[in-house]
């Protein structure tokens, strides 16, 4: 399986694009700025949309790849999410005022979006990839996901703050790759604990969940711009010791746009 990522940053800036990762050149996983980097013939062959919730920063792009490949497809492009995800799409974007509903466009019998509802711990198999929905804790429904590659489990917590069922999750599974949000520096803990998302302070705290011997690199995303570099100093500074006092065995790493993995 080859992870691409389009975009992993909290927010826009020269150079930072929002949340979206393509699998196998046929998934994304969430729809944010990033898509708009991809080329049409890339963008035509996505059939299946992964969106982890509702936020603008997830979605931001789906309406308008949708338009940009409306004449190149003949079969409709297959949105999963929660059902909170995709009334929350019908009323607020796919809405004929904000953008056009391309569920019944260019008609209901063959239209260019389907919508698939979807349930934490539901697991799919999408382009020859299994794919298993993962609970998320964000100030709306939300869920991550792991994808199963071949040397492992690709596995991303999506929008969360502190989460229990996830690392209980993530504990029974053989991990490739970890990528897990923060969105807020120490100094905002807490307007973070507010929003549902992690500091460095709670994802030590988060991280100290991993069963002991789960080692795997761990890879940082949907940090803002303005705080990347800020988040990055604090995060090396409690990953050189941890709750017990001991080394930190984590393999931490930044995740950027225009990463590649294959897994």
């Amino acid at each position: 399986m080859k992870v691409r990522v389009l975009g992993c940053s909290g927010a826009i800036a020269q150079g930072c694009r929002t949340t979206s990762f393509l699998l196998d050149g046929h998934i994304l996983i969430d729809a944010g700025t990033g898509v708009g980097d991809l080329t049409l013939a890339e963008m035509r062959h996505i059939d299946h949309v992964l969106l982890t919730h509702a936020h603008l920063d997830h979605v931001a792009a789906l309406p308008l790849m949708l338009d940009a490949v409306s004449s190149l497809r003949s079969t409709p492009v297959r949105v999963y999410a929660l059902h909170a995800t995709i009334a929350a799409l019908q009323a607020h974007i796919f809405n004929n005022v904000i953008w056009p509903d391309f569920s019944c466009i260019p008609s209901a019998a063959a239209p260019l979006l389907a919508y698939t509802a979807l349930e934490t711990g539901q697991v799919l198999q999408l382009a020859g990839l299994n794919i298993e929905v993962l609970p998320a804790i964000h100030t709306v429904p939300a869920v991550g996901y792991a994808v199963r590659g071949r040397t492992g489990w690709w596995a991303f917590s999506g929008d969360t703050g502190p989460n229990p069922a996830f690392w209980q999750r993530i504990n029974q599974l053989p991990l490739a790759m970890l990528v897990i949000e923060i969105a807020f520096g120490n100094h905002e803990s807490a307007l973070a604990q507010r929003s549902l998302h992690l500091s460095p302070h709670t994802l030590a705290q988060e991280l100290a969940q991993l069963a002991p011997g789960r080692h795997c690199p761990i890879y940082i995303t949907h940090t803002k711009p303005s705080e990347t570099e800020l988040i990055l100093e604090e995060v090396r500074s409690f990953d050189a010791i941890t709750p017990n006092g001991q080394a930190a065995p984590h393999d931490i790493r930044w995740l950027q746009a225009g990463d590649a993995f294959d897994l």
